[in-house]
């Protein structure tokens, strides 16, 4: 093992954590039931942080997104929403018309 170069080192390693834990995972998950208490509240935790992360997004922006304003954010934000909610709760679909509308939005402005 000392033989190797560092960076072969590094990338076994990285691989060995990276699926032990996915293996843990893995055999926790097979033991926990899908509606249950516990899945439940994991699953309200990551969608509380994810809509945080997305409101932070809006409201304090970095780099390309702090040239356009606020009111063409949260436009964007309400026009993925409507899409999400109308067609069948397709988040590809959501997200690319919510982009689409922030750019077209920011390209008008310029104009």
């Amino acid at each position: 093992m000392q033989d190797l170069p560092m960076w072969i080192k590094i990338v076994l390693a990285g691989t060995v954590v990276t699926y032990l834990w996915r293996m843990l995972g893995v055999v926790l998950i097979s033991r926990l039931d899908p509606q249950g208490t516990m899945m439940l509240w994991i699953r309200a935790v990551a969608t509380a942080l994810v809509a945080s992360l997305v409101m932070r997004l809006m409201i304090l922006p970095s780099q390309m997104m702090s040239v356009t304003t606020l009111t063409n954010r949260l436009s964007a934000l309400f026009i993925g929403l409507v899409v999400l909610f109308t067609i069948r709760r397709n988040t590809v679909i959501a997200v690319f018309s919510a982009v689409l509308a922030l750019m077209l939005m920011a390209w008008l402005q310029q104009g």
